[in-house]
């Protein structure tokens, strides 16, 4: 039987083109059942493997009215054996701030940190490097929205799956914890809604990428 993951979607701080990119991507693996900010009922996780919360445009404040509710329970999913995985805003949300689901990492925006290949936000096919289900480590471009860097390493275990051009942590997996700041998870139509990235789709390779990363989190 397929595992089955709990996505979080709210649109556009969690947007549907990205919820729908990770179906997508690992829809021929993994069930999904929805959820949003009302709150769920008390058994609603109970059959659940991983929650995931997809990438979109969000803040602080949003987190606060988005996790009114349920915050407390995705922290208790997680702290009781449950899998999360975070791309983008949710790798964020990750973070000491919000869920606080890390040991010893933080996750902050890349474009702020030391030696960035970028200092603007907008959308861009990235330079990263990516360890593939054979260990293998190998260059790709991958759409960076606002990414996220994960910090902090040298200060708790973790094993790392993707870096920036600086060297910062893209993709980890801390625990039963799977964060990564660029989108795997994105179409086509993405990459043709900017004139700049018309060309550069990676024909599904990513997705690919994604399926890997996520089999393997499912792992721990």
């Amino acid at each position: 039987m397929k595992p089955t993951i709990a996505l979080f979607i709210h649109d556009p701080k969690c947007s549907v083109q990205s919820g729908n990119g990770i179906i997508k991507a690992l829809g021929s693996h993994y069930n999904f059942k929805l959820f949003s900010k009302n709150e769920v009922e008390d058994n609603f996780f109970n059959d659940v493997d991983m929650v995931a919360v997809p990438g979109g445009f969000g803040d602080s404040d949003s987190y606060d009215t988005l996790f009114k509710y349920n915050s407390e329970r995705v922290i208790e999913f997680v702290e009781n054996g449950g899998h999360y995985l975070g791309i983008c805003m949710g790798a964020y949300w990750a973070g000491k701030d919000y869920f606080n689901i890390l040991d010893k990492l933080d996750v902050v925006q890349y474009i702020k940190r030391p030696g960035t290949c970028t200092k603007r936000p907008h959308a861009k096919n990235m330079r990263v490097m990516w360890k593939n289900c054979y260990g293998s480590i190998e260059p790709y471009r991958m759409f960076f929205y606002d990414g996220c860097a994960i910090v902090g390493g040298d200060m708790s275990p973790y094993e790392s799956f993707g870096t920036y051009s600086n060297g910062d942590n893209m993709a980890i997996i801390q625990n039963r914890i799977g964060l990564i700041g660029c989108h795997p998870e994105s179409e086509q139509f993405w990459y043709d809604s900017y004139s700049w990235m018309k060309g550069y789709y990676h024909q599904g390779i990513h997705h690919d990428l994604l399926l890997d990363f996520v089999n393997e989190l499912m792992d721990r």
